[in-house]
């Protein structure tokens, strides 16, 4: 189907007022306040109860924002990890996801403030995110939990959600009954066909990921890593119920499906989710576009029926 209206509009806005520098063109604390900025915080977005706090990490204190639900619970624990590419994105930028998800699916969201490139490489937010994974299972009283724990990112964020679960299974970790992965990272290639239909003029571009990669992964060996690229893990089985979200107009599109019919065909409870119409990073837009809003909506319903049932 064509992109979206509410998109549409929104790019012949960006092509009337002018070229704009790319976030790869000027600095990354820039790129940051950018980013930021185009996700902003929606005070408006009702949610329960929100707290900011740190917990101990493997290189100091790993701040995230935990935000509950009404009721009295118990809950079931959505871990979340945002995006951004591993350089950009903080617990702001997820923050009006990570406020609704609390509220329409009556569940606990611990978002993790992982450590970010280029003053952090590659394996630092994979380290943060298990550490905070780890420090959920051992809080379930505090956290209120019913006994399940999922983890759930967007693109980046996605990728780690994905690394988490491998971990889990390889470690002995916490066990997992959901990952949720939103428009995901799942490999460095960028050689698949939705590369060359989206690969320019849909928000993410080829130039961007390039500096995400080499911002986050400088040592070329790293990128053949199953926790940068959960595809080119040995062993695919065993792993915690997954769904995967994809975009029609986003150039991941492609790897992230690749990804889910990998997940079921080493035998996991696996759904897909293909949104016609939008582009990457459109959970952004769920609380003003109804293009986008209606996959969030049926997100919010499989975190629900493997979190809270």
């Amino acid at each position: 189907m064509p992109l979206a209206a509410e998109y549409q509009a929104v790019f012949d806005q960006l092509a009337a007022a002018g070229p704009m520098p790319s976030l790869t063109e000027i600095p990354v604390a820039d790129a940051r306040e950018s980013y930021r900025t185009s996700r902003a915080v929606n005070p408006s977005l009702a949610v329960h109860d929100i707290q900011d706090t740190t917990i101990d990490g493997p290189d100091g204190q790993i701040p995230v924002r935990i935000y509950r639900p009404e009721g009295d619970g118990p809950f079931g624990t959505l871990v979340y990890f945002h995006g951004g590419g591993w350089v950009i994105g903080d617990l702001d930028t997820c923050d009006s996801v990570c406020r609704e998800i609390a509220t329409l699916a009556d569940l606990v969201v611990v978002s993790v403030d992982y450590r970010l490139a280029p003053e952090h490489v590659f394996p630092a937010a994979v380290d943060d995110c298990y550490a905070a994974l780890l420090w959920v299972a051992d809080n379930r009283s505090l956290l209120n939990n019913n006994g399940k724990i999922g983890v759930a990112g967007e693109s980046a964020g996605g990728s780690l959600a994905a690394a988490m679960a491998q971990i889990s299974r390889d470690s002995a970790g916490p066990e997992l009954a959901f990952q949720g992965l939103f428009y995901p990272v799942i490999e460095p290639t960028m050689d698949r066909d939705s590369w060359n239909r989206n690969g320019s003029g849909y928000m993410l571009e080829r130039p961007i990921m390039d500096w995400f990669w080499d911002t986050y992964c400088p040592n070329p060996a790293d990128r053949k890593d199953p926790r940068t690229a959960p595809i080119y893990a040995e062993d695919l089985s065993g792993l915690a119920p997954a769904l995967v979200v994809t975009a029609e107009f986003d150039p991941l599109c492609d790897e992230g499906q690749a990804y889910g019919q990998a997940l079921e065909s080493a035998g996991n409870e696996f759904a897909t989710m293909a949104c016609d119409g939008v582009v990457h990073d459109f959970f952004g837009t769920a609380a003003v576009f109804e293009c986008s809003r209606r996959p969030f909506l049926a997100t919010i319903d499989h975190l629900k029926n493997h979190l809270n049932t």
